[in-house]
């Protein structure tokens, strides 16, 4: 099944279960995702809808950080709470071992030896890890591998 087939199945199941917070998250999902297609003028490849999904956590993580500091408990809550739905659209995520493992192999693979090589290295793990593992957390990876 095809990631929008199932977005709007899911969508379904919740208008049915009566499951308001996951009815709005999935909702938010396909919107991002019809305007995406307007915007391209085509409809998303399951790929394309991945990494809308993946923008949309990063947007999450974003909320939850600064509710935090502001102290709005009840809207860290519920954006964590989309957060953990959202994350179960996307491929299962990446384990820091894992990461490292490819992180060392596209090192091997591009030759890099300092920071100043971070964006090639970068640049070879984008195919294997997009919507797998948190950007920051790639990132950090792999300027810890290069120091």
């Amino acid at each position: 099944m095809q990631l929008r087939e199932r977005l709007t199945a899911e969508m379904k199941e919740a208008m049915k279960s009566r499951d308001a917070l996951r009815l709005s998250t999935i909702r938010m999902v396909l919107s991002s995702v019809k305007n995406r297609d307007i915007e391209l003028r085509r409809e998303l490849s399951d790929a394309e809808i991945t990494e809308t999904i993946v923008t949309l956590c990063k947007q999450r993580r974003e909320s939850i950080r600064l509710f935090k500091e502001a102290g709005r408990q009840e809207l860290v809550d519920k954006e964590e709470a989309e957060l953990a739905l959202l994350l179960g659209f996307l491929p299962q995520q990446l384990t820091r071992e894992e990461l490292e493992s490819l992180v060392d192999r596209a090192i091997a693979e591009t030759s890099a030896t300092s920071g100043k090589d971070m964006g090639r290295v970068m640049k070879a793990l984008a195919p294997s890890v997009s919507g797998r593992a948190d950007g920051k957390l790639v990132s950090e990876v792999v300027k810890e591998k290069l120091a």
